[in-house]
């Protein structure tokens, strides 16, 4: 997993010094539609009513006009800046289409602060995801967005492993608003029933819900308003250009769980109390409010055999 920038203000000018971020101009060309997806995240964070509570982490961000200070600084926090930098980020399709150096030099014209935001938002990501071809996507999810989604650090990953020796394991969907990702993919998927972060009720008490069907989880993730980019200029562009065309996106999580005792299953609705027991595998994008099959059963056969198939060689082989 790619290590996350450390926020400490001594840390981030180090970092932006030494030119440690620069590596996100080859995350732009090889991973556009990761980076674009990163990007919609953000500004669903941003936009979101509760963005004081799960935009977290808050941007670390050196001024690029002045080098000794901070530009978004968590300790003083600047959400109408922030929105206005992100605001001016490029499609990243369109970023694809000239070089770096080019790329760099229009997202400069627009805010001087775009460009550094865009390297932060990649650098800060702490998940391994990919976007998986075709031949590697399961088709009964109905959408193109697919992506493997490995969000848990090493060490949670091998305490899961060795848990899964003990106790085995199977598949079910973890349902969120596209708000929370954002934290998610830089903090892990976390227990948050009766905490701050809790936006649905926990009826079936403390910890992580998933289901095996697909259309309880998909009731979990809501609509949010969002796109990756809104400024006039980029606005103005043919729709076919971005990755995500609309404004209002959907998405979900497909997990494995340890099927050990501490699972409680009380009918479709499960709830894992132990965090390191649940992993992310995949996520799933939908636009315009779309959903795939309400109907999926993560426990019949066919299912878990088109699971395997695809998740057999991205994981497991290592």
């Amino acid at each position: 997993l790619p290590p996350a920038v450390c926020t400490r203000e001594l840390c981030v000018f180090s970092f932006y010094t030494l030119g440690v971020m620069s590596g996100a101009a080859e995350e732009v060309a090889t991973g556009a539609e990761v980076v674009d997806l990163l990007v919609a995240m953000c500004r669903a964070a941003l936009e979101s009513p509760r963005k004081s509570i799960i935009f977290e982490p808050y941007p670390s961000v050196v001024d690029p006009s002045d080098p000794k200070t901070l530009a978004f600084n968590p300790k003083k926090k600047n959400y109408e800046r922030l929105q206005k930098a992100l605001d001016s980020v490029m499609s990243i399709r369109e970023m694809t289409q000239g070089s770096y150096l080019e790329i760099k030099k229009q997202m400069d014209k627009l805010d001087p602060l775009a460009h550094p935001l865009l390297q932060w938002i990649i650098s800060s990501n702490r998940s391994h995801i990919v976007k998986l071809p075709l031949s590697r996507q399961l088709k009964f999810m109905h959408t193109s967005h697919q992506f493997l989604l490995l969000s848990s650090p090493p060490a949670k990953e091998a305490r899961f492993r060795t848990a899964k020796k003990l106790y085995g394991s199977t598949f079910a969907f973890h349902g969120s608003h596209i708000e929370n990702w954002h934290s998610v993919l830089r903090n892990g998927l976390v227990n948050a029933s009766y905490t701050k972060l809790q936006l649905h009720g926990a009826a079936y008490g403390k910890g992580i819900y998933l289901s095996p069907i697909s259309s309880i989880s998909f009731g979990y993730s809501g609509t949010i308003l969002t796109c990756v980019l809104s400024c006039d200029l980029c606005s103005s562009r043919p729709i076919q250009s971005r990755f995500l065309q609309s404004r209002n996106l959907n998405c979900i999580a497909l997990c494995e769980v340890i099927t050990s005792k501490d699972l409680q299953k009380h009918g479709n609705i499960w709830v894992c109390p132990v965090s390191d027991h649940v992993c992310t595998r995949f996520f799933f994008v939908y636009e315009d409010g779309q959903v795939g099959d309400a109907n999926i059963n993560t426990q019949e056969p066919k299912i878990q055999k088109e699971i395997m198939r695809v998740i057999g060689t991205q994981i497991y082989s290592s």
